[in-house]
């Protein structure tokens, strides 16, 4: 269960940084996140209106077929990346 106390403390100490990380950088956060929580991409792809529902389904699309564990990790690693970043 340590890699689900990791990820549930990376989720809190991403919320503290200092500075909102790049959109590129949240991007990444976000489809880390959905695939390390909720497992592949669910749902339709938003419309060509909704650029940032877009942008976000993509990302995530892009992380299918990453196992949990493997999401989870890869998230814990970002936010320390970030927090040594931004502070």
């Amino acid at each position: 269960m340590a890699l689900e106390e990791d990820f549930a403390a990376a989720q809190t100490r991403v919320r503290s940084l200092s500075r909102t990380p790049d959109a590129s950088e949240l991007l990444e956060l976000y489809a880390l996140y959905k695939q390390g929580s909720s497992g592949d991409v669910q749902g339709s792809r938003p419309g060509m209106l909704d650029f940032k529902g877009r942008a976000k389904y993509d990302a995530w699309a892009a992380k299918k077929g990453t196992a949990r564990d493997a999401a989870q990790r890869a998230y814990v690693e970002l936010v320390g990346k970030l927090t040594s970043k931004y502070g």
